[in-house]
C-alpha cells in the first residue's frame, strides 16, 4: 500500500489527519471573492488539505489551474456538478495536477499559496447538485437484526434479499449538508393495541449509519458492474434520519415514505474513488450464486472504518457505535448495475445511499432501532443518561476514516442536531 505523500503544508503530514495529499477531497465553500470577480459571498469549489483549502474556483478564474483544455470555465458555480460531468479522465488528470501542485517541494507553491484559506470556521455547504436520491438495504448484519425483532430469527431475511440489491427511491429534495439542524417529525402513528391512528410527533426518532456514493457519470440504459464501478465519483457519510413509528404504520404495502422524507443528512466533503482505492476490499462469500449481471471482477467494497457520536445538549459525547463498510453485502457499484438493469437512466449528481452499516457484535450496530433492540434494550452514554431513540437536543456525528501506512483518508464529520417538533 502506498504511504503518505508529504506535502508542503505541514499539517498535512500528521498520521491523524484526514485530509492529507493522499485524499484531497472536495467541497464547497461560502466565501468573500476577490474584487476583481465582484462584491459579496459567492459558492466556491475547495479542496481540503491539511488544516487548509484551495480555492481551485479562484484558481480557475485567475488562470492559474484548468480542467482541461477544451473544458473552458468549470468550476465558476462554486459546486462540483459540471466538473463530474467532464468524465473520470478529467477527475484523475485534476487530481494529478493538485498533487504536483501541493506535493513536498513542489516548483508550483508559490503559484498555490495565494489561494490558500484555513478550513477552521468556513461555512461549507451542499458541494454537488443531487438530481435523484436512492437508499438501499445492503448490510446483512442489519438486515438479519431487524428481520429478527419483526419476523423471528428463522424468517429474518426477505426470500429476495440475497438474489438482489433491495432499495427504494427517496426525496432528493430532503438531502440536506452537514450542520443543518433536524426537526422532529409528525407523522401519523399507530401502536398495536390502538384502535386507530393519531397525528403526532415521531417517539422513536433514529439514525442510519451509511456511505453514500456519487454517480459521477450518466447512463441511458443498462450498465454493468464494472461500468458502474467507474461511473461512481466519490463517497460521503451520510444519515438517513428515520422516524421508526411512523414507518411501522405505514411500510405495509409499499415500503418506507413519510418516515423517510424528513432529512438524509451528507459529509460536506466528497472524498474520490481514487483516494479510497488503496482500500479496496471484495464483497462476502454468497450463500447462493447472484445473477450473471451483479457479479463482481474486482474487489469493489472499501475497509473505511466509521464510528457514531451522541451528544446530548450541552453534555460530552459518547461513542455508541463502530462499524466497517466492509461488512457490506452489496457494493454501490453492484446497487448502481441493478437500478440501471431496468432500463432506469442515471444522471450526473444522483447519490446511492449505502443502507444501514452494521456488524457481527452489538457495538457495531449503525442504528439506535438495533442498538437497543426495538427500545427493549436502552443502553447507557458516559453521561449516565440512557437512550433508546434520538431526544430532542440529541446532536449525532458520524465520522469515517481509511487507515493507510502512516497515513489516514479521513470523511471529516457528518453532523445533526435534532431539536423539538414544530406544531
Amino acid at each position: 500500500m502506498t504511504g503518505l505523500l508529504r506535502s508542503w503544508i505541514e499539517a498535512a503530514n500528521a498520521p491523524d489527519c484526514d485530509f492529507p495529499l493522499n485524499n484531497l477531497p472536495y467541497g464547497s465553500a461560502i466565501k468573500d471573492v476577490a474584487p476583481h470577480l465582484g462584491e459579496g459571498a459567492f459558492l466556491h469549489c475547495v479542496v481540503a488539505i491539511g488544516d487548509m483549502m484551495l480555492d481551485v474556483t479562484t484558481m480557475e478564474a485567475d488562470g492559474k489551474i484548468s480542467c482541461g483544455e477544451m473544458a473552458g470555465i468549470v468550476l465558476d458555480m462554486g459546486d462540483w456538478t459540471n466538473f463530474m460531468a467532464l468524465g473520470p479522465e478529467t477527475w484523475k488528470n485534476f487530481r494529478s495536477t493538485l498533487t504536483d501542485i501541493l506535493k513536498e517541494n513542489s516548483p508550483h507553491r508559490t503559484l498555490a499559496e495565494p489561494y490558500l484559506v484555513p478550513r477552521h470556521g468556513a461555512n461549507l455547504v451542499m458541494p454537488f447538485h443531487i438530481s435523484e436520491f436512492t437508499d438501499f438495504y445492503a448490510s446483512r448484519h442489519h438486515a438479519t437484526n431487524v428481520g429478527t425483532m419483526f419476523r423471528g430469527a428463522e424468517n429474518a431475511l426477505p426470500p429476495n434479499w440475497l438474489h438482489i440489491p433491495i432499495g427504494y427511491n427517496g426525496r432528493a429534495s430532503s438531502v440536506v449538508v452537514s450542520g443543518t439542524p433536524i426537526i422532529r417529525p409528525h407523522g401519523q402513528l399507530k401502536g398495536p393495541n390502538d384502535d386507530a391512528p393519531r397525528f403526532g410527533p415521531s417517539a422513536r426518532f433514529d439514525i442510519e449509519l451509511e456511505l453514500g456514493a456519487i454517480v459521477g457519470q450518466p447512463s441511458s440504459g443498462p450498465i454493468s458492474v464494472a461500468e458502474a464501478f467507474e461511473n461512481i465519483f466519490g463517497y460521503v457519510l451520510l444519515n438517513d434520519w428515520s422516524a421508526r413509528d411512523i414507518q411501522a404504520w405505514e411500510y405495509q404495502p409499499l415500503g418506507p415514505f413519510q418516515a423517510k422524507a424528513t432529512a438524509t443528512t451528507i459529509s460536506p466533503w466528497i472524498v474520490t474513488a481514487e483516494a479510497l482505492a488503496p482500500f479496496r476490499v471484495s464483497t462476502p462469500a454468497r450463500d447462493v450464486p447472484l445473477l450473471p449481471y451483479l457479479g463482481e471482477s474486482a474487489p469493489m467494497l472499501y475497509d473505511v472504518a466509521l464510528e457514531v457520536g451522541l451528544a446530548p445538549e450541552g453534555k460530552a459525547e459518547t461513542i455508541i457505535a463502530r462499524a466497517n463498510y466492509s461488512e457490506m453485502y452489496y457494493s454501490s457499484a453492484q446497487q448502481l448495475a441493478h437500478h440501471t438493469s431496468s432500463g432506469c437512466p442515471m444522471r450526473v449528481g444522483d447519490l446511492l445511499g449505502s443502507g444501514t452499516i452494521s456488524g457481527p457484535e452489538r457495538e457495531n450496530r449503525g442504528s439506535l432501532l438495533e442498538l437497543s433492540w426495538g427500545g427493549k434494550e436502552p443502553f447507557i452514554l458516559d453521561t449516565g443518561e440512557s437512550r433508546s431513540f434520538i431526544e430532542d437536543g440529541d446532536t449525532i456525528t458520524l465520522r469515517g476514516h481509511a487507515a493507510g501506512n502512516g497515513y489516514r483518508i479521513g470523511f471529516g464529520e457528518c453532523v445533526g442536531q435534532v431539536l423539538p417538533a414544530r406544531r
